[in-house]
C-alpha cells in the first residue's frame, strides 16, 4: 500500500508548502517513487503549481489540485461564494486514486489543523479517513510549544502517537528556539521532532539529534 504522509500545521503561512516541496525532493532523490498533493486550494494555485513542479511525477494540475477557488478565505467559504461544495468522501477518493500510482504520496492541508476545508470536515478528517502519518509544521518561536501540543491533542491519540513535528527555525535564533525542542521533547517524547533550519533556498531538513 501506498503512504501517505499529511502535512498541516500550526497555522496558515507557517512553512507547509516549503516543507511538502522538500519531503517530495528528498524522497525523488532517494529513488522513491513520490507524488505532492495541494487537494483544496484558495486564493491562488500557486502552492499546487510549486507541488506540481517538485513532484515530476506526470501529473496535471488538476490532478494535484482538483479543488480550486478564487476568494483568499477559509475554503468552505471560498467554494460558498461560487456555490460550489466540497465533500470528504470526494477528497478522500482522490487521493487513494492517486495513491495506487506511487509508494508515496505528500498531501498538503490548507491552513490549520482544524480550519474547516469543506462540508462538515477538516483536515483531522483527511488524516483519519486516509490512515495518514500526521506531519506538524510550527513556527520555532516563542508560543510554539504550545501550538504545537494543541494539535497533537486535537488529535485522536492513535494518530498522534504518529505524528512528527517540523520546528521550523526563524531568520535569527532567540532563546525559545533554543529551547523549544527540548521542551517539546520533554512533552512528546525523543525522535518526533525534527528542525528546519534558515537560510535562503532551504535546501534540508535536519533531525534533532539525541540530547
Amino acid at each position: 500500500m501506498s503512504r501517505i504522509l499529511f502535512i498541516t500545521g500550526t497555522d496558515t503561512d507557517v512553512g507547509k508548502t516549503f516543507f511538502s516541496a522538500l519531503a517530495v525532493h528528498v524522497l525523488r532523490d532517494c529513488g522513491v517513487n513520490v507524488a505532492g498533493l495541494k487537494p483544496i486550494c484558495s486564493g491562488g494555485r500557486a502552492d499546487a503549481r510549486i507541488l506540481q513542479k517538485i513532484s515530476r511525477a506526470g501529473l496535471p494540475l488538476d490532478a494535484v489540485n482538483p479543488w480550486h477557488f478564487r476568494a483568499a478565505l477559509a475554503p468552505v467559504l471560498a467554494a460558498r461564494r461560487e456555490k460550489r461544495r466540497v465533500r470528504l468522501r470526494e477528497v478522500v477518493a482522490h487521493v487513494r486514486r492517486v495513491a495506487k500510482r506511487f509508494e508515496v504520496v505528500v498531501v498538503e492541508g490548507a491552513g490549520g489543523l482544524l480550519s474547516p476545508l469543506g462540508e462538515d470536515f477538516d483536515s483531522r478528517d483527511l488524516i483519519l479517513a486516509l490512515y495518514a502519518q500526521p506531519i506538524i509544521v510550527c513556527p520555532n518561536r516563542l508560543g510554539a510549544v504550545g501550538q504545537a501540543l494543541l494539535v497533537l491533542a486535537a488529535l485522536p491519540k492513535r494518530a498522534a502517537a504518529r505524528a512528527r513535528v517540523v520546528l521550523v527555525a526563524p531568520p535569527k535564533a532567540d532563546r525559545a528556539s533554543r529551547t523549544n525542542a527540548a521542551l517539546l521533547e520533554e512533552n512528546i517524547g525523543a525522535g518526533r521532532i525534527y528542525a528546519m533550519p534558515w537560510f535562503k533556498g532551504r535546501k534540508a531538513v535536519r533531525r534533532r539529534p539525541p540530547a
